[in-house]
């Protein structure tokens, strides 16, 4: 089970950091990745880092913005988001795959979203 956390309304240029817990002993033999959804768009990748944490992707839109992390022990990772902009409102979620990938139907398991919202 994916928890998502730590959205919420921001104003351009702010920041907010989203965390997302997983259940049980496996976090750290999952890739994690954050995806989302704007209204009316389809689901976009958005971050991904591997299972050790030794390398991340990012989508070209959130590039030198965005960063994610994990902490293997918390079972949890979490999306550091900066100099925020209205096009990212969207719904974010967090998911799980065996291993990272921009596609976001291959991703396994997902949570059920937080929402941010940037104002101009």
């Amino acid at each position: 089970q994916l928890v998502e956390s730590g959205g919420g309304l921001v104003q351009a240029g702010g920041s907010l950091r989203l965390s997302c817990a997983a259940s049980g002993r496996a976090f750290s033999s999952y890739a994690m990745g954050w995806v989302r959804q704007a209204p009316g768009k389809e689901r976009e990748f958005v971050a991904a880092i591997r299972r050790s944490a030794d390398y991340t992707y990012y989508a070209t839109s959130v590039k030198g913005r965005f960063t994610i992390s994990r902490d293997n022990t918390k079972n949890t990772v979490y999306l550091q988001m900066n100099t925020l902009k209205p096009e990212d409102t969207a719904v974010y979620y967090c998911a799980a795959g065996p291993y990272t990938t921009y596609d976001v139907p291959l991703w396994d398991y997902w949570g059920q979203g937080t929402q941010v919202t940037v104002s101009s």
